[in-house]
């Protein structure tokens, strides 16, 4: 790959790459820092990288880079989060974005991966298990039990109302 098609991933993907992160992470600056080391992993092997495989390079990467900052922080803890569950209270207003966003946070990490590459950003089978180190068929099963949860939590109708 050339630093001309370097450049041209990094217009072409970054914004996508950005958002698959960012609905996963729920956080814009580890987002942010994440797509980073992600263009940085590239340009280091930007030798060996066909420009034909960056997109599935950068996605594989940076969903790899996920996986270990979420276990990193998991193992650090979060006092925020803690303190945020106790505050919490009941809302009584409908707002589906913001109930399918609070569904998606509460699906397993590999659960809203798959569902997040698949209907948001229009992978298929075949690439999701590349990017996710998953055969098809645990593709596909995921996918499954992702969209029964959404099905069933957006489903209940005190959830929506």
């Amino acid at each position: 790959m050339t630093a001309e098609e370097f450049n041209k991933c990094v217009d072409l993907y970054a914004d996508n790459l950005y958002r698959f992160i960012l609905k996963n992470v729920k956080d814009e600056e580890k987002a942010r820092d994440i797509v980073q080391d992600t263009y940085e992993k590239l340009w280091i092997k930007v030798s060996e990288v066909e420009s034909t495989n960056a997109k599935s390079y950068m996605f594989t990467t940076a969903y790899r880079t996920m996986i270990d900052r979420i276990r990193r922080d998991k193992k650090q803890g979060d006092m925020s989060e803690a303190n945020m569950h106790s505050l919490s209270h009941s809302r009584q207003y409908s707002d589906l974005k913001e109930i399918l966003n609070e569904a998606l946070g509460k699906l397993p990490e590999i659960q809203r991966s798959v569902i997040m590459l698949r209907d948001y950003e229009g992978y298929n089978y075949a690439e999701i298990g590349e990017v996710t180190g998953l055969n098809e068929s645990q593709v596909k099963v995921y996918i499954f039990r992702a969209r029964t949860f959404l099905k069933n939590y957006i489903g209940a109708m005190e959830n929506v109302i």
